[in-house]
C-alpha cells in the first residue's frame, strides 16, 4: 500500500477560490433571478490585441507544412525569438537581463509552485502576509518551516525585514497579490541586503509589473543594484496581455546567482532549475511562444496598453469610491487590485456574505490570504466599466446602510 505525502492533509481542505465558488453556487441555486456581478477572481474580460492573436494564427499555420512544422523546442527554455524579446521589454524600463537568463513558462502560478524543487526540505522560508496561497502551499507540501512578515495597516501592507529573524527563501509581490501594495526601490534595496547578509535567495513575483505608473516603483527587483546575486524573478502575461486562457510567462534566473552545496562547492541555480525543467516540463506550445512574441512589438505593447489603461480606469473607479465613503483601502493605483478595510469592523467571510446577500456582488475576502487579511477585502477591476459602476453604485448604498 502506497504511503502518502501527508504534508498535504495539513492544507486548507479548500483552496480559498474553491469555497467562494461553493458559496456563489448556493446563492444562484436560491436566487436563479439575482444579477451577480463578479470582482473576485483576478481573470480578466476583454480580449487579447488582434496583433497579438494573428501571429498565433500564423504559427497554427506553419505547423501544417512540413519545412516550418515545430515539435520539441531544443532548449527547453523557450525559442530564442521570445526570449530576445523579453530582454528587449526588460532594457526598456531599465533592467539589464539577458536573454541567456530567461526561461518561457506556461505562466508564473506553475513556476512559483515548482521552483522550490531545487531547494531542499530544512529551509527556513520567509512569507509577507497576506500572500498569494501558492507561495505558501507549494512549501507546506513539502513540509518546510514557513515563517511569516507581517504586512498590516501600520506599514501599509508592505512588510520589511526583520534583521534578527533569518530567512533563506523569501517571497515577495509587488505589485501585490491581493494588497495592491507596492515597493519602493529603497524598500526593495533593504530586502536585497538582507537577502545578502543571511545569504537567502529572493523569490520575486512581479507579475503585475504592467500596472505600475509611479516612477519610484521598480518594475523588476533587477533595477536594484545587486539583485542578480540573490533574486529570482517570475513574471507572467496573464494580466500584462490577457493571457489567463493562453499561459505564458518567464522566469529570471541570473547566471550571478549562485549557492554553496553541503560539500562547499557553489552550484548555479540556474543550471539546477534547467535541469528540473527538462525532466520535468516540455516547453510552451510554438504557436503561444509566437503570440507571446508578438505583445513585445510596438504594435503589441501598443495596444495592450489600452487594455490596461482600461483596467486602470476601472480602479480608479473603484478607489474613488472607497474615499467618498471614507473606506481605507490600499491599492488601486500601481495595482488592478483595491484592498479594503471592511466597514463595521466586520470579518471578511460575513463581509463576504453580507455583500452577496444584499447587493449580488463577489469579492474575496482577506481572510484567504492570511491571518493579517482578516477584516479585510480584494476587488479587482478586471471588470466590464459598466458593471464596475454598477458593483460600487449597490457597493455605496449598502455601506451608507450600514
Amino acid at each position: 500500500m502506497p504511503g502518502l505525502n501527508e504534508n498535504f492533509l495539513k492544507l486548507e481542505k479548500n483552496y480559498l477560490f474553491i469555497n467562494i465558488a461553493k458559496k456563489l453556487n448556493v446563492f444562484k441555486a436560491q436566487h436563479p433571478e439575482a444579477d451577480v456581478i463578479r470582482m473576485g477572481i483576478g481573470d480578466v474580460t476583454l480580449p487579447i490585441p488582434e496583433v497579438i492573436t494573428s501571429a498565433m494564427k500564423q504559427a497554427c499555420d506553419e505547423m501544417s507544412v512540413k519545412e516550418t512544422f515545430k515539435g520539441y523546442e531544443d532548449s527547453g527554455a523557450g525559442y530564442d525569438f521570445l526570449r530576445e524579446a523579453v530582454s528587449g521589454y526588460y532594457k526598456s524600463f531599465g533592467a539589464d537581463v539577458p536573454a541567456s537568463d530567461i526561461r518561457i513558462n506556461d505562466g508564473a502560478k506553475s513556476d512559483c509552485g515548482n521552483i522550490v524543487d531545487i531547494f531542499s526540505d530544512d529551509n527556513i522560508i520567509l512569507v509577507t502576509d497576506p500572500a498569494y496561497p501558492v507561495y505558501v502551499d507549494s512549501n507546506r507540501m513539502n513540509g518546510r518551516q514557513i515563517i511569516f512578515a507581517d504586512s498590516n495597516e501600520e506599514n501599509g501592507f508592505a512588510a520589511m525585514p526583520d534583521p534578527s529573524i533569518h530567512a533563506d527563501i523569501i517571497y515577495l509581490c509587488s505589485p501585490n497579490n491581493p494588497t495592491g501594495s507596492v515597493y519602493t526601490s529603497a524598500q526593495l534595496r533593504e530586502w536585497v541586503d538582507y537577502a545578502k547578509a543571511n545569504k537567502a535567495v529572493i523569490i520575486y513575483d512581479s507579475a503585475y509589473e504592467a500596472f505600475i505608473t509611479d516612477p519610484d516603483v521598480p518594475r523588476s527587483i533587477y533595477c536594484i543594484e545587486g539583485a542578480k546575486e540573490v533574486a529570482i524573478e517570475m513574471c507572467s502575461l496573464s494580466k500584462t496581455a490577457g493571457f489567463t486562457g493562453m499561459r505564458c510567462g518567464y522566469t529570471v534566473i541570473p547566471e550571478q546567482l549562485k549557492v554553496t552545496a553541503s560539500d562547499g562547492s557553489e552550484v548555479s541555480l540556474a543550471q539546477l532549475w534547467g535541469r528540473r525543467q527538462g525532466s520535468k516540463f516540455n516547453g510552451v506550445s510554438y504557436p503561444v511562444q509566437r503570440a507571446a512574441e508578438a505583445v513585445f512589438t510596438e504594435e503589441g505593447l501598443r495596444s495592450i496598453r489600452e487594455n490596461i489603461a482600461y483596467y486602470q480606469e476601472n480602479a480608479r473607479i473603484i478607489a474613488d469610491t472607497m474615499r467618498s465613503l471614507g473606506v481605507k483601502f490600499t491599492g488601486g493605483v500601481n495595482s488592478p487590485y483595491i484592498w479594503f478595510k471592511c466597514p463595521g469592523d466586520m470579518g471578511s467571510w460575513d463581509f463576504f456574505d453580507l455583500m452577496l446577500e444584499k447587493i449580488a456582488v463577489v469579492g474575496t475576502p482577506g481572510a484567504g490570504f492570511g491571518k493579517n487579511g482578516e477584516g479585510w477585502f480584494r476587488l479587482t477591476s478586471f471588470g466590464d466599466r459598466q458593471r464596475t459602476i454598477e458593483a460600487m453604485e449597490r457597493f455605496a448604498s449598502l455601506v451608507k446602510s450600514m
